[in-house]
Parts: C-alpha cells; sequence; structure tokens
C-alpha cells in the first residue's frame, strides 16, 4: 500500500460567518498527481494554507508526511516545495542569485542549474527578474519550488501565461519527476493540463466536495464526453453542445 503523503480530515474554516472550507476530507499518496480544482473562490487555497499551516482550521485535522504543518514547520519545509501564482521577489535580484538564495535555506538542494536548463532558463540567468516576462517569472517560481529537492509539490497554476509549446514542456518535465517519486499537488483551470497530469483529481464547489476520482471516473459519472464538459457540468454552468 502507498504512504499517505497528505491527509485531510473533516476541515472547515469561516470567515467573517461565511463557510469557505465545508467539511473537507481526501487524502494523497506518495508520488501521486493529484488536482484541486474549482472556481475563484472555491475554498482552493484556503485548503491548501491549512495543510501547510498558514491558517488554522476551525474543526477536523490536515497532516502532511504525518504531520501538522503548524507544528512542525521546519520539518515539513524541509520536504515541501510551493509555487505560489502571485510571486514577489526583491527588484534588482538576478536569476542566479535568487536561486543561490533559495538553495541556501535548504541542507540538500538540487542543482539550481540543472532547473533552469530543464525549465529554459538558462540564458537568462545573469537576468534581473524584474525584468522577466510573465511566462518567464511563471517558471522560476516553479523552479524554486523544487530547489529543496522536495517530496512533496504544490504548483498553483502552473503553466498560467505560458504558450502551448511551454505549457507542453513543464508537463512532461513534471511528470518525469512524478515518475521519479515526487508527489504533486496540482490547482489548475486548464482541463487539459489535468488531463495530462493528475492520476486522481477532486472538484470543490463552494467549500464542498462534489466529486473525486480519476479523470476518466469523473467523467464517466457525468452525461459529457471530455473533462472541460464535465467540470462546466458539475459546477452547475451551461455546456454547449
Amino acid at each position: 500500500m502507498c504512504k499517505k503523503c497528505i491527509e485531510v480530515c473533516e476541515i472547515s474554516k469561516s470567515f467573517h460567518g461565511r463557510k469557505v472550507v465545508d467539511s473537507l476530507s481526501f487524502s494523497v499518496e506518495k508520488g501521486q498527481v493529484f488536482g484541486f480544482l474549482g472556481h475563484n473562490g472555491a475554498g482552493k487555497s484556503t485548503t491548501i494554507d491549512i495543510i501547510l499551516g498558514l491558517k488554522k482550521q476551525d474543526s477536523g485535522k490536515a497532516m502532511i508526511f504525518g504531520m501538522e504543518a503548524a507544528k512542525n514547520r521546519k520539518a515539513v519545509f524541509e520536504r515541501t516545495g510551493v509555487q505560489l501564482q502571485d510571486s514577489h521577489y526583491q527588484a534588482a535580484i538576478r536569476v542566479e542569485e535568487l536561486c543561490q538564495e533559495h538553495a541556501a535555506l535548504y541542507e540538500n538542494p538540487r542543482d539550481y542549474r540543472e532547473l533552469l536548463e530543464q525549465f529554459g532558463l538558462s540564458d537568462f540567468k545573469k537576468s534581473q527578474v524584474v525584468k522577466l516576462s510573465g511566462g518567464e517569472r511563471q517558471r522560476l517560481s516553479v523552479i524554486l519550488a523544487l530547489l529543496g529537492n522536495p517530496e512533496v509539490v504544490f504548483l498553483d497554476e502552473l503553466t498560467t501565461g505560458l504558450d502551448v509549446a511551454a505549457r507542453r514542456e513543464i508537463w512532461t518535465t513534471l511528470k518525469r519527476m512524478k515518475e521519479e517519486g515526487l508527489t504533486i499537488f496540482l490547482t489548475t483551470h486548464y482541463m487539459e493540463e489535468a488531463e495530462f497530469l493528475c492520476d486522481e483529481i477532486m472538484l470543490i464547489k463552494d467549500g464542498k466536495e462534489v466529486i473525486r476520482g480519476s479523470v476518466s471516473e469523473v467523467v464517466e459519472a457525468s452525461p459529457c464526453d471530455n473533462l472541460e464538459e464535465a467540470y462546466l457540468w458539475y459546477m452547475g454552468l451551461e455546456v454547449e453542445r
């Protein structure tokens, strides 16, 4: 049996009287790519913050590597990578300097030069981060998430701003890392991305689980022929036919 990397049990969270996460439970196995899908405001970011110990849930429990992140920050930090959709860096810092700074935080970091090569940023290592395009900064944020050689990485809209070719290159790289044992917790609005990468997906709406399973299981449980149409159907949006 695969070891559970992430375990979430009946977590709930409210802000100003509005419940944004409502009794969510799920687990992610080691080496799995888990897609966490839902519209903006569905509760995805709050759930991730609870797992990482950045927010405290009102009830329930969230564990990563069998530990509560808020109580074991150093141990969890060493084994976890996080890529955020909006990242802010020092204005004048160069790509290489930023990678070196991040690598210094970990005991056994990956070689940042190899990651720059894999993600197509080798030619930009002397460039100031502020001068990178949106897509280049997005790729850099993924590199920084992987620098610590994590066992699990959280990727939030990882290919936003990338063209089709660059998106495909990142998918292929991540799939190879998954085959090497990396666990990936992924949020995305690209259903093709979820189909390509994910072993299991979970759709949430208004903080509640709608359905969970493999891509094929989720599609087959709907009246639709593909994930994009099925997603719209589950979200209660009109599907054009």
